[in-house]
């Protein structure tokens, strides 16, 4: 169920980042989230604990044990806590109810996915026994293998929470199933445990040197050998006591001592009637869901309501596994089976071929109940109910509330789990609501990010953010820039031989390429008109290297342009690229289409360098050249030239980088 991978994301999440999940379930190949009650394959767990242990670079082994240590925390803040505490009083009685508390959980779980498509809940089960030397042999049962790891780290942190007891857990025996019906993984753990005592627990008894306070009044009453070893069996015999603890002498007499009455406590000894004191048809309509059979499965006495549903049990002495398949456990149907997991709740199922015709087209009836082994009498007594989780399987079966006894809480599980049903298909449809809402949400912030994208594209992100927020640009004066013009020799003469498309991609790839160098340098490139591209270092971020950038950039123009066809002659194409550096003023243009413009003289100057400029060569003013002299750069004088509306200027070629490769300059690794 998804509430498996949901609390291994909130592991990965927590301890790791949500980074680190991110990748996990990239490499697994799984989504991001999970429904609670939906059903998902075993193979979406699996890869995501395998890719866990290579990226974390920790053994499979630890990885569960992290998980199993957490998991039980997961279902304490899931709302199971409580739950989970009322299992039993000590640890023994805790593990030996699991398997109960499955079979509730399972009501729920299948209930909840029964309207998609029915499917038992597939949960491990578990058998303790009760060694000698008071430590216990957990035997855990699996359908998945390569799992058990995880639970010496659920019931390690159940035994320190609930019992404020450490234990450790070593496999001792691991093989395959052989006492149970299936393939199964069985493995076998040896369980010890030591007391957990606070600060507080410590100093209090290692200060009781005194006797309780009534053992002043009667001075002469001293606990003998012989009654202390008689209590200490008392209570070790209730159970109070699973694994060997070592306790203190004044401990073990507070413990068997009633507070203020210095009075031995006694064990619970039951008062048992001489006769049983109920006749045979009460005891048969009282308890209507229950079988008695012997060791070779004969059916010695069966509840008034089993008889009407399977009217074979009235012939007695037939034998119960004709009838009767065992569903849960997985075990043979032997006496032998049935004893060795006499603690486990049986569910046994109603075979088809054996009931009666009007039976045959409904569900097959499921009992569920306890074993008890009956000594005296060398059989066995199966207290039951049936197993129905709904009104609608009640109804399936044609069976009616009535048909349950009054006291049997069968009847108000039904009808309280009807409304439970409700609520919780409630519950799932606002979790599915929930995740659609999520993945929208998560769809809509990709195409928030693609249009910011396309927006820091067009214009400067700083100003994009205030056009976003309604705010008026202010125009902005930057007293000192760098500004690049360049153009496509004989660029009328090749649209005048060409088709229109072939432009369109010669562009495209030029242009492709220059956009990838202002990343490169760090330029802000300001439009394209044609086979004008022009770019500006130092705006709309002052920087003070604003030239360098600027040359840079003007170095990879010319490379990259080699790179790219004309269309006419086949040949690379040949830009000419001018530079000029000087005062600008910038701000935003237009409302429909707003554009971030440049204005001043030295846009003017920038442009006619490269209109006065040479094929593949970049022309410098003398104030770029004033600029670049001292910072690692060739360049050659070319003189004064006249230049269109400025008269004559001196100007100079830029021709490399001292200091940086061509891989430098072109931002390649």
């Amino acid at each position: 169920y998804g509430f498996i991978n949901t609390c291994l994301k909130s592991l990965v999440v927590e301890k790791y980042g949500e980074e680190t999940w991110e990748n996990l379930r990239l490499q697994a190949g799984v989504q991001d989230s999970f429904l609670t009650f939906e059903v998902y394959k075993d193979e979406i767990t699996m890869q995501l604990v395998d890719k866990a242990c290579k990226i974390l670079g920790v053994p499979a082994d630890m990885v569960l044990r992290e998980f199993g240590e957490y998991f039980f925390e997961f279902c304490k803040r899931s709302g199971y806590d409580h739950m989970l505490r009322t299992l039993g009083g000590n640890l023994y009685e805790f593990i030996e109810n699991l398997d109960a508390l499955h079979s509730y959980l399972s009501l729920s779980y299948q209930a909840s996915s029964w309207f998609v498509f029915p499917q038992e809940m597939n949960a491990p089960s578990f058998r303790v026994e009760k060694n000698e030397d008071g430590s216990m042999h957990l035997h855990y049962y699996s359908d998945r293998r390569g799992l058990c790891h995880i639970v010496p780290g659920i019931i390690g942190a159940a035994a320190l929470d609930f019992f404020n007891i450490e234990i450790s857990m070593e496999i001792v025996n691991q093989t395959e199933e052989e006492e149970r019906t299936g393939k199964k993984e069985h493995i076998v753990f040896l369980v010890t445990q030591n007391p957990v005592f606070s600060c507080k627990e410590r100093s209090k008894f290692s200060s009781l040197p005194q006797y309780p306070a009534d053992s002043e009044k009667q001075p002469d009453k001293q606990l003998n050998k012989e009654d202390l070893e008689k209590a200490k069996n008392a209570i070790r015999d209730r159970g109070n006591f699973v694994c060997p603890v070592k306790k203190s002498h004044w401990k073990t007499i507070r413990g068997i001592i009633t507070l203020g009455k210095g009075k031995l406590l006694r064990g619970f000894d039951p008062v048992y009637p001489k006769s049983l004191w109920i006749d045979t048809k009460t005891f048969c309509n009282g308890l209507p869901f229950h079988l008695v059979f012997d060791k070779e499965l004969k059916v010695k006495q069966a509840g008034v309501s089993i008889q009407k549903i399977v009217p074979g049990l009235q012939t007695m002495d037939i034998c119960l596994d004709q009838y009767f398949s065992i569903v849960h456990p997985e075990v043979p149907f032997t006496i032998s089976s049935i004893q060795k997991f006499i603690n486990s709740q049986f569910v046994f199922q109603t075979r088809r071929e054996m009931m009666p015709e009007s039976w045959k087209q409904r569900p097959m009836l499921e009992l569920r109940g306890q074993m008890m082994w009956m000594e005296s009498l060398q059989c066995m007594l199966y207290l039951c109910s049936p197993l129905l989780r709904t009104l609608h399987e009640l109804e399936e079966r044609q069976m009616h509330i009535a048909d349950i006894a009054p006291h049997d809480v069968t009847r108000d599980l039904i009808l309280l789990n009807q409304q439970r049903l409700a609520e919780m298909e409630l519950s799932n449809q606002l979790e599915r609501k929930k995740e659609e809402l999520r993945i929208l949400s998560k769809h809509l912030e990709e195409e928030k990010k693609k249009t910011e994208a396309l927006l820091y594209a067009m214009l400067p992100q700083h100003v994009a953010n205030q056009l976003k927020e309604g705010k008026q640009v202010e125009a902005g004066e930057f007293k000192e820039c760098t500004i690049l013009f360049s153009d496509v020799v004989t660029f009328t003469n090749i649209c005048a031989q060409c088709e229109p498309i072939q432009i369109v991609l010669m562009l495209n790839s030029m242009y492709l390429r220059f956009d990838r160098l202002t990343t490169v340098h760090d330029v802000y490139k300001v439009e394209t008109i044609g086979d004008a591209y022009m770019v500006v270092g130092g705006v709309p971020v002052p920087v003070p290297t604003h030239a360098e950038r600027v040359a840079n950039f003007a170095l990879g123009m010319i490379i990259a342009a080699k790179g790219v066809q004309n269309p006419v002659s086949g040949n690379p194409i040949q830009i000419r690229v001018g530079i000029h550096t000087g005062p600008v003023l910038a701000g935003v243009v237009g409302e429909k289409m707003p554009r971030y413009c440049l204005f001043g003289d030295t846009v003017n100057i920038a442009s006619r360098m490269e209109s006065h400029g040479v094929p593949s060569k970049i022309h410098l003013s003398s104030s770029a050249y004033q600029c670049l002299k001292y910072k690692n750069f060739e360049m050659t004088e070319r003189g004064e030239i006249e230049v269109k509306g400025k008269g004559k200027m001196h100007t100079y070629f830029l021709i490399r980088n001292k200091t940086a490769t061509e891989n430098e300059i072109m931002g390649r690794p």
